[in-house]
């Protein structure tokens, strides 16, 4: 089950019987694992990519990266991992 105690008090006072929780939570999981997949397809072009984050020896508002590389998994309703733009990387929480 992925939803904390409280979601599934909700859900069942809502008029959810637990089975329908279930549905519910399976559902979750599997909607978070095609935006996983979403993302990766996405990365996994040979185009370039472009991002505002700040490096240290640009004054360019927009950065472009020729490689980008994504490493990610999912638990549930967590989607998490690292997105990598030629070396410069960040979290990825939540798909974001």
């Amino acid at each position: 089950m992925h939803f904390d105690p409280r979601v599934q008090r909700a859900l069942k006072e809502a008029g959810l019987d637990a089975d329908a929780v279930a549905d519910a939570s399976d559902r979750v999981a599997e909607l978070v694992a095609r935006d996983a997949d979403r993302l990766r397809e996405f990365f996994d072009g040979d185009d370039p990519y472009y991002s505002d984050m700040e490096m240290a020896h640009s004054a360019a508002s927009r950065q472009g990266h020729a490689s980008a590389d994504v490493d990610l998994f999912t638990h549930g309703s967590d989607l998490r991992g690292y997105l990598s733009l030629d070396g410069w990387g960040v979290p990825v929480e939540g798909g974001r």
